[in-house]
């Protein structure tokens, strides 16, 4: 029989089918094994290569497309398209009546009025202005009174161009030599450092009501999407965190993403509590510390904030055996408990991410991502063809119960509940015989509590895209621009990229926001008064409120 049309449910014989099967995954195992060794010793043939002076094997992309891990597919479902009306949305700025010459009108034509054509068209020139200030001197009083410049326009340049620069270095990604040559093309005489400084400099503003807002959507959200992405920061790796809601999207840029960086990125801060109390306990447990370093942190005050120098000093005096990991998970245990019984700032009840191990234990709950449950499957590159069959047909059925969760969502009900959990337990107790499949299987049934959220929340979504898409941008960004080299630099991407997203979630037209906050008129509400006014309009807590 052709290996191409095996099937193993097709053989009688017990014991011969657990042979043939056993023998399939010896030949799956073995030629992972092989790829993983061929693809090792390419890698140390280069290297020696290049220390004797000489070039490694060339980095030639294959002709045929890499195995596509996305899962849009499955998870597209149809929607009744209803095409609008682009007229409709086009502001009209001005119109002009167009006659037919008269000459050529035949006696007998009668006139049935306009047909309306709409075009659209930008007109781009500088508005260079010459301010001529009134000056006078008081001699009883020798002082002098100047007129004042309208509000926006300190410095050399206007508020409409500074917040283009802003617009089209943040909301388009254009790079800073982009920008120059355009403004020039316009005819605006500017350097490439002005334009660097309009960037990154003087926006405390900005900066304050970014971190307002950020506190906004926390506090009318009980659950977050957090995700993070590498960045580089003076020439260096650095993480990029997004925590995302319906109300709001706030980046922040650290050195790490440890668990403690997480914590951090929640408080929005960088000085840290710590605190030892029946919670942090419990986590020093389940953190695995051993238990007579636990015994000996007993020894801390207890039910009161350390601050961080405290501990940092603390901890290799009085438990100097610990290595850095289990150094690390005490500090995690004491500053997630100061984080809990903390009341300055919003605690997030429920984070939606991917199966990272920073992200757990912070929140009272956790969901995890359907989409990166189901991209471990999609991974799966199986060289025998039954086994091929064998993962095609779970993931439809993985998908087909991602479809039931989310209709779930729509009309939630607690009989609802109770069936998909029991359809949760079936579908992931099945064996398949193909043992990279079924450790896969395995591990989503680990993870159900946090898989089943939605049960509990059905407001949820059942993935972790808003975060994803978040760090796509800050990953788009980082291709263009490379990164940030100074403080302030990274300071600002943050800030104004966390301003693009949210406002956008608002319904605000960014560069309509920014020339006004540059402007000085400030017709558009601050950003927290308006996520709190978004959320009252969503449901966003129900199930945390019914409890």
């Amino acid at each position: 029989m052709p290996l191409a049309e095996l099937d193993l449910t097709q053989i009688e014989d017990a014991k011969m089918r657990q042979l043939v099967g056993s023998l399939l995954n010896i030949i799956e195992d073995l030629s992972a094994n092989v790829s993983h060794l061929q693809e090792a010793n390419q890698r140390l043939r280069d290297e020696n290569n290049r220390l004797k002076g000489e070039q490694g094997k060339p980095d030639i992309k294959p002709r045929k497309r890499p195995r596509d891990h996305s899962s849009e597919k499955e998870r597209y479902q149809a929607r009744k398209h209803q095409k609008k009306s682009k007229r409709s949305q086009i502001k009209i700025d001005r119109e002009e009546t167009l006659r037919v010459d008269r000459e050529h009108l035949p006696t007998d034509a009668v006139f049935k009025g306009y047909e309306e054509v709409v075009v659209q068209d930008i007109r781009l020139h500088t508005d260079n202005i010459l301010f001529r200030k009134e000056k006078f001197y008081s001699a009883s009083e020798g002082k002098t009174y100047l007129a004042s410049l309208p509000p926006g326009y300190e410095g050399a340049f206007g508020p409409h161009l500074r917040s283009q620069v802003l617009i089209l270095y943040y909301a388009c990604q254009m790079t800073e030599p982009k920008i120059h040559t355009w403004l020039g093309q316009i005819g605006i005489d500017i350097s490439v450092g002005s334009i660097s400084n309009m960037l990154i400099k003087g926006h405390e503003k900005f900066h304050e009501e970014e971190a307002d807002s950020y506190e906004a959507s926390l506090a009318n959200s009980r659950w977050q999407h957090i995700d993070d992405t590498g960045t580089r920061v003076k020439g260096e790796n650095h993480y990029c965190h997004i925590v995302d809601s319906l109300l709001a999207t706030h980046y922040q840029t650290t050195p790490a993403k440890s668990r403690l960086t997480v914590i951090r990125v929640l408080l929005n801060t960088d000085k840290l509590s710590f605190r030892l109390n029946a919670q942090a306990v419990q986590l020093l447990e389940k953190l695995k510390v051993p238990h007579q370093s636990i015994q000996e942190i007993l020894t801390l005050p207890r039910e009161q904030d350390l601050e961080e120098t405290f501990m940092l000093d603390w901890l290799p005096v009085h438990l100097p055996t610990l290595n850095h990991n289990q150094q690390q998970a005490v500090l995690s245990a004491l500053a997630i408990a100061a984080y809990h019984v903390q009341t300055d700032f919003p605690i997030v009840d429920l984070l939606i991410c991917d199966d990272a191990p920073q992200f757990k234990l912070i929140t009272a709950e956790l969901a995890l991502c359907w989409i990166h449950e189901g991209r471990h499957y999609k991974k799966l590159e199986p060289i025998i063809p039954y086994h091929q069959k064998v993962r095609d047909k779970f993931l439809r059925s993985f998908w087909k119960f991602y479809h039931r969760l989310n209709d779930y969502r729509q009309q939630p009900s607690p009989e609802k509940a109770v069936l998909l959990e029991h359809q949760f337990d079936r579908l992931f107790a099945t064996h398949t015989g193909y043992n990279a499949l079924d450790k896969l299987i395995a591990r989503t049934q680990r993870n159900k509590t946090q898989l089943l959220m939605v049960l509990f929340h059905p407001e949820i979504p059942l993935h972790n895209n808003p975060a994803e898409w978040g760090a796509r941008q800050r990953v788009r960004k980082r291709k263009i621009s490379f990164g940030p080299r100074v403080t302030q630099g990274v300071k600002a991407w943050d800030t104004f990229m966390s301003l693009v997203a949210t406002t956008q979630k608002l319904g605000i037209n960014f560069q309509d926001y920014v020339f006004d906050r540059i402007s000085g008129v400030n017709c558009i509400l601050p950003l927290p008064d308006l996520i709190r006014a978004h959320a009252q309009l969503l449901d966003l807590d129900s199930s945390w409120l019914t409890a």
